[in-house]
């Protein structure tokens, strides 16, 4: 059974811990799987700015950052294949936490040497009512949240294994990851922190 713990921003829910050790090493091996045919890159933004993380995705559509803009897409904008499948593990995550339509995109954001993400909102999605799923792996990351419409935001550490999601009220939730502790896991070989997050990128079906 997994467990929700009580959060002081409504909307935001957190549950810790709620992979365990061998479900992490699992996740790992699907995502590492996939990650063979959809291989992390680093975009840039509309501005020319290349991020700090490396990405990619999984699912029917993939998000992805260039000169054109932010938008979801179904293939890979380096190898232009379609993106893998979502591990069956995460779609099981989301029905047992968040429920309702199912994700049809997962990114995948790989945090190492220095890498951070400023404070943003995800809102590039067609229905903004549908929550936002994600789980943490390998190094804990400062995560930072506050309202959508500005004023005062909580950080908190996120582990390994740690899972939140941005529903109802925080679904617009100004969010960012400030830094990640370095080598504080080794789970991920050759370290650093991952990040997966499960969204419904399209209009859901009927």
């Amino acid at each position: 059974m997994i467990s929700e713990v009580k959060t002081a921003l409504a909307g935001f829910r957190l549950w810790p811990g709620a992979l365990g050790v061998g479900a992490q090493v699992e996740l790992l091996d699907a995502v590492f799987a996939r990650l063979e045919t959809a291989p992390l890159y680093r975009p840039v933004t509309p501005g020319g700015r290349p991020l700090s993380v490396q990405m990619s995705n999984f699912g029917p559509l993939g998000w992805v950052s260039d000169r054109r803009g932010y938008r979801y897409q179904p293939t890979h904008p380096q190898t232009g294949a379609s993106w893998p499948d979502i591990p069956q593990a995460l779609l099981d995550l989301w029905a047992a936490t968040v429920g309702g339509p199912a994700p049809d995109a997962c990114l995948v954001n790989l945090y190492r040497d220095g890498a951070r993400m400023g404070l943003h909102q995800d809102r590039d999605e067609a229905d903004l009512s549908i929550p936002v799923l994600s789980v943490s792996l390998g190094d804990a990351g400062m995560f930072r949240i506050g309202p959508a419409e500005a004023g005062r935001t909580l950080t908190l550490r996120l582990e390994s294994g740690d899972v939140c999601a941005l529903t109802g009220p925080a679904r617009l939730a100004r969010h960012g990851i400030d830094r990640v502790l370095e080598g504080s896991s080794r789970l991920i070989p050759g370290g650093g922190r991952l990040n997966l997050t499960l969204r419904r990128a399209g209009l859901s079906p009927g």
